[in-house]
């Protein structure tokens, strides 16, 4: 079996939606369900909010990670026996979308110390609506990558695809790049798969969708701030 069946085999930790093969949702556990009740609730505290949404983080990096290529390798063990295992078949690269995708920096981080992190801001400009890219850090040699990209809300996608398109312009591969969001909109889904149709795109939930200020329904606010407690200059789409 080649590195690229392992990767469209691995997908153990996610459920794919019949109508877009490269979105993947997380099985919809009691668990993951109690969770999401927890930090929807507008009454609940940030320290409740950050610990919740910290563990749901988690469970979206690890099935992000588990869509990326491997390799088979065998090790000995401390018995002498062999053990034929997997390797990652890439190297590397998180980059958060400023800064609500920064929730999720920390918790990659556990996971794989020492990991190349990129950064991405792209926010609405207030006269003409659109995402507008601010700023970019990325690694020198991400175009040899694989990348996470990372960031909690998928709206209406014009963020998304403006991030997206920082990647490729850097020379990432559309099919090396695996978008990790906490919430999405069907809207933002489509507009994301059809424009991008090889990116891989990993979710806690869909949501039911957007209202007519383009906000998520049943939604979760904005993420940001409750998880940072800051307020900023008004919510990305």
């Amino acid at each position: 079996m080649t590195s690229t069946e392992l990767r469209e085999n691995s997908t153990a930790l996610t459920t794919t939606t019949r109508d877009r093969p490269g979105v993947h949702l997380l099985v919809q556990t009691k668990q993951l369900r109690a969770m999401h009740t927890i930090i929807r609730d507008r009454h609940a505290t940030q320290e409740a909010f950050v610990n919740y949404a910290g563990r749901i983080n988690r469970l979206l990096l690890e099935a992000a990670v588990d869509l990326l290529p491997f390799d088979y390798h065998e090790v000995t063990t401390p018995v002498g026996e062999t053990y034929r295992g997997l390797r990652f078949a890439s190297r590397v690269c998180a980059v958060p979308v400023i800064r609500a995708g920064e929730s999720m920096e920390s918790a990659f981080r556990e996971l794989y110390p020492g990991v190349s992190i990129g950064k991405i801001l792209v926010q609405r400009d207030k006269n003409t609506k659109l995402p507008r890219l601010y700023y970019s850090h990325l690694p020198d040699d991400i175009a040899s990558r694989h990348v996470l990209l990372l960031e909690p809300m998928l709206a209406t996608g014009g963020s998304a695809l403006a991030a997206i398109d920082v990647l490729v312009e850097a020379g990432v591969r559309e099919d090396r790049i695996v978008f990790v969001n906490f919430l999405a909109s069907p809207q933002g889904l489509e507009a994301v798969c059809r424009a991008r149709p090889q990116v891989q795109i990993v979710t806690s939930s869909i949501e039911e969708r957007l209202n007519d200020e383009a906000f998520m329904i049943p939604g979760i606010g904005d993420f940001g701030d409750r998880f940072f407690g800051t307020v900023h200059a008004g919510p990305v789409r």
